[in-house]
């Protein structure tokens, strides 16, 4: 198991569940990224270059989906949650597996990954 799948398991409820079902979805969309940990989290490069972090905030009780060309997304800008100090990062943020809605987080990757093959 490496550190990224490790910092996965051993997060305590929701925070796994949440991440478990995120990282899947992540790698059924891309089945080519690349699942690293960097800066302490798992980290999903594509095509050699960091693509998205997922981060389990217990302070803030929810896991944080950044993407780091998220500021040139789009859709759902509604959904899609900038700050904290950030200038390309844009985050889908949950607190819970029902609030993971499969349709927008699939558009949302399948949108962040074009502008990898540019």
């Amino acid at each position: 198991m490496n550190p990224a799948q490790s910092y996965i398991i051993h997060q305590p409820e929701p925070y796994r569940s949440i991440l478990v079902q995120l990282s899947a979805i992540i790698e059924s969309v891309l089945p080519e990224v690349q699942l690293k940990f960097k800066w302490s989290i798992p980290y999903y490069y594509l095509q050699g270059k960091p693509f998205c972090f997922l981060n389990a905030s217990h302070k803030r009780r929810y896991v944080d989906l950044a993407f780091n060309k998220g500021f040139q997304l789009q859709q759902y800008q509604e959904l899609l949650v900038a700050g904290g100090g950030r200038k390309t990062f844009k985050s889908l943020r949950y607190s819970d597996q029902n609030s993971i809605d499969d349709q927008v987080l699939v558009a949302v990757i399948m949108e962040a990954a074009e502008y990898y093959k540019k």
